[in-house]
C-alpha cells in the first residue's frame, strides 16, 4: 500500500497510538499520512503511529474540515440529524471506520438549553476498555458537536456496559471489516 509522505511544516503535538500519549512532533520531521479520515490524520513516524487533529491539518499541506452547514434555528431533528452526522466524522485512528458504523454511539440525546439551542448528551463505548485513545474519541466528538450552530453544551460520557461486540457494528461496516 502507497502512503503520502509529508513533511511537517510546524511543530505540531501529536497523540500516540495506541497509548493516547500526546508528543510533539517536530518541524521538518518525515511522516507517512496512513488515514485521513474526519479532518483528522494517522501519520506514521520512525515505526509509531500518531493521530492529528483537523485543526492541524496545515501542518502536514492538508486543509481544515468546515463546520457543519445547518441554520442557527433548525428544528430538534434537524439538529439530531447534524449530531448524528458530525459523529460519523469521528473516526478510531486504528480502524478506518466511523464511531457510528461501529456501533459505538448507545444514546444520543437533545434536550433544550437554559439559554436558548440544545444540549447534547452522548452516551458511547470504545472497542476494547483499556484503549487510550478513549479520551481522544470522547473530545472528538465533543468538539465537532459543538460545531453545530445552536447547539450550547454537550456531554460525552464513556461506558462499558454494556460490553462492545462486534455485532453492535452495522452490517456496512462488518462488510468493511471483513467480518461478513
Amino acid at each position: 500500500m502507497s502512503y503520502e509522505t509529508v513533511t511537517l511544516s510546524r511543530d505540531v503535538v501529536g497523540v500516540l497510538i495506541p497509548a493516547g500519549t500526546r508528543v510533539e512532533l517536530p518541524e521538518g520531521a518525515e511522516a507517512s499520512i496512513t488515514q485521513a479520515l474526519g479532518g483528522s490524520y494517522t501519520l506514521q513516524m520512525q515505526g509509531h503511529l500518531f493521530r492529528i487533529e483537523g485543526k492541524d491539518a496545515d501542518a502536514i499541506g492538508k486543509t481544515p474540515a468546515g463546520v457543519p452547514d445547518i441554520a442557527p434555528d433548525a428544528s430538534e431533528d434537524e439538529v439530531e440529524q447534524a449530531v448524528w452526522q458530525q459523529m460519523k466524522t469521528c473516526y478510531d485512528p486504528e480502524i478506518p471506520i466511523d464511531v457510528v458504523e461501529l456501533g459505538l454511539i448507545y444514546e444520543c440525546r437533545l434536550e433544550p438549553a437554559e439559554e436558548g439551542g440544545w444540549r447534547v448528551r452522548i452516551i458511547m463505548t470504545l472497542t476494547a476498555p483499556g484503549c487510550g485513545m478513549g479520551d481522544v474519541l470522547v473530545a472528538d466528538i465533543k468538539s465537532k458537536v459543538l460545531q453545530i450552530p445552536g447547539v450550547r453544551e454537550a456531554e460525552v460520557e464513556l461506558v462499558f456496559d454494556p460490553p462492545w461486540t462486534r455485532e453492535m457494528m452495522s452490517e456496512a461496516a462488518q462488510l468493511q471489516a471483513g467480518f461478513m
